[in-house]
């Protein structure tokens, strides 16, 4: 600026200087007034043409380097956005001083984005030429087509990357198609080899060429070729599943025909590979021929010549089948079926009014469902075992018990006392093994919706009349202790006040307790004299007891009559020894260590 300020001054000094010597010519000259001011006025206009047609020309310069520099811009933005570099400034920096400079600076950036745009679009068509060869070896129909059709302005690193992405996607793709022909391949292989079949034909109808290996050729991992492949898979697949099913119903009834007819093992030999399918999986299902049509005739005709021998052998296979369910109902204690009794089966073959195979299936079915209801009534029977192993012990003691040497110190005692402890814990668990029994055959019945029949007998009526006589056996017992336990109270009483009693007063006192000619058949007194005896003891009750004691022992009469007379509700012999116990709890009731009043 300072520059130019001292030029204009120079230029206003020369021109100053040059029109005075001008004007000194002009004076020597002579010149007039108006040449003088024409003259100026022409050298004026000459000046401003001169400066006009000097500003014309920079204007144009400005002008070309403005469209130099807008246009380079706009190439630089197109470039910027092309590439993706948003990172570089799209305007040229306003403090800039002269638009050459500007110019020039945006001329070496876009030299330096042409070269990147070249680089990136040579990755581009590397990659999109990638993707165009595999999406040819998968198919036309491939979800990738949108990307060769995309606008080749868009060359970010975004969008490489996204074709890097289908690129990498494409390649996976394509190696699970091939990961897919190889698996069909090999179960075709496999699965041609179980049924015969010729893996070549099988693969080539699936595919044309596909057996055939082309190295010109691009890999066969296209949709139709998966598809075809698959569709063949599953029909051998099917095809497979027919035949093994089969085979299947083939051997199970040859392994029924073996049984029924007990062929030997060297006969059986020839069809074990075939025989094997019968209890294995379809997975397992793997060795060469194994189902092949061959296979699969060979076994049929066997079934068929194993049919017409047991036509001949029928009616002992019936009654063979026969015994086996009786056995079977037998051990579950049911009844079986008289439908196929001997003589009816037996009536039935000979009169040829049903077929024999008839009868057979018909009594399999039987033996099916008997065995079925014996599983049904497992845990009952076993709970019934326990139940009569019991009581066999309970009967053992009471034998046991009954034997007057038992605590002898002979052979084998020490085992007895020891099988009597064990029966003894056992007898103890007869009630709850009853119940839970009888719990268990109700749910059973009531699950059912029938009675639990055990040897043509309903188990819970067997059951309640077990504790039913049970109950009587025990009421027996315990009749039977109280009454020694009485007699043994009388017998220690008389011997603890009366220890050497006289002739007389003993013969009173055996009078008093029954050995008189009141005396019954079992030994104890008649209701009469029991009457009596209660009625005085009800009467004079200081007779019998001291008089301290007299409240107390009231109490204790009142006490066992209420018991006794509990008690003989639930007896079912007569009231004889009822009598008897009543007059020993009158004469007996009063407490222990009370003396006996006469």
């Amino acid at each position: 600026m300072g520059e130019a300020v001292r030029a204009n001054c120079t230029m206003e000094n020369v021109c100053g200087a040059l029109l005075r010597e001008l004007e000194q010519i002009w004076r020597e000259i002579g010149e007039k007034e108006e040449d003088k001011e024409r003259m100026l006025m022409e050298m004026e206009m000459e000046c401003m043409k001169v400066y006009r047609r000097r500003v014309d020309e920079s204007g144009k310069e400005r002008a070309r380097l403005h469209q130099l520099l807008a246009s380079g811009e706009a190439e630089l933005s197109t470039l910027v956005s092309c590439l993706g570099e948003n990172d570089i400034p799209l305007k040229v920096n306003k403090n800039e001083t002269s638009l050459r400079v500007k110019v020039s600076n945006i001329n070496i950036l876009l030299e330096k984005l042409r070269a990147k745009k070249e680089e990136r679009t040579r990755k581009f068509t590397d990659i999109r030429s990638q993707i165009e060869k595999i999406r040819a070896e998968i198919s036309e129909n491939c979800q990738f087509d949108e990307l060769v059709e995309k606008e080749e302005h868009d060359l970010s690193l975004r969008r490489l990357e996204e074709y890097q992405a289908r690129l990498q996607y494409l390649q996976r793709e394509k190696s699970e198609r091939l990961k897919k022909v190889l698996q069909y391949v090999d179960e075709i292989h496999a699965l041609c080899s179980v049924l015969g079949h010729d893996f070549a034909e099988v693969v080539d109808g699936a595919h044309p060429g596909l057996y055939v290996q082309n190295p010109e050729k691009s890999t066969n991992i296209s949709d139709k070729t998966l598809e075809g492949l698959s569709s063949a898979v599953q029909n051998l697949r099917a095809e497979k599943k027919t035949r093994l099913q089969k085979l299947r119903i083939t051997v199970e009834n040859l392994v029924k025909l073996w049984e029924l007819m007990e062929t030997s093992e060297r006969e059986r030999t020839q069809f074990t590979k075939a025989a094997s399918v019968f209890g294995s999986l379809d997975e397992e299902i793997v060795s060469p021929g194994l189902l092949s049509l061959e296979t699969l005739k060979k076994a049929e005709a066997e079934v068929d010549r194993l049919k017409r021998v047991k036509a001949s052998r029928m009616k002992e296979i019936v009654l063979k089948r026969r015994l086996e369910l009786e056995e079977i109902c037998r051990s579950a204690h049911i009844d079986p079926d008289i439908s196929t009794a001997p003589d009816k089966v037996i009536a039935l073959i000979d009169s040829g009014l049903v077929d024999p195979s008839e009868l057979v299936e018909n009594i399999e079915e039987q033996i099916e469902k008997a065995n079925e209801e014996c599983q049904s009534r497992k845990e009952i029977t076993d709970r019934i075992i326990k139940w009569v192993a019991a009581s066999d012990e309970e009967n053992w003691l009471e034998e046991y018990n009954q034997d007057q040497n038992r605590y002898s110190s002979g052979k084998g005692a020490h085992v007895n006392l020891k099988r009597a402890e064990k029966a003894r814990i056992l007898v103890a668990k007869i009630p709850v093994i009853v119940d839970n029994l009888i719990k268990k055959t109700l749910a059973w019945e009531q699950e059912r919706n029938k009675s639990f029949i055990y040897d043509g007998v309903r188990l819970v009526t067997l059951l309640e009349e077990y504790k039913l006589g049970r109950l009587q056996k025990e009421e027996e017992k315990r009749r039977y202790r109280d009454q020694k336990k009485l007699q043994n109270l009388l017998t220690d009483r008389d011997l603890l006040y009366n220890p050497k009693p006289s002739n007389r007063r003993a013969t009173n006192l055996r009078k008093t307790i029954g050995y008189g000619p009141n005396l019954n058949g079992s030994g104890f007194m008649t209701s009469s004299f029991s009457g009596r005896v209660s009625a005085a003891a009800d009467s004079t009750p200081e007779l019998l007891t001291p008089r301290s004691y007299s409240g107390h022992s009231h109490m204790y009469f009142s006490g066992w009559s209420h018991h006794l007379s509990a008690r003989q509700l639930n007896l079912s012999n007569g009231s004889t020894q009822a009598d008897s116990m009543s007059t020993f709890t009158t004469v007996g009731g009063s407490e222990l260590g009370s003396p006996l009043r006469y």
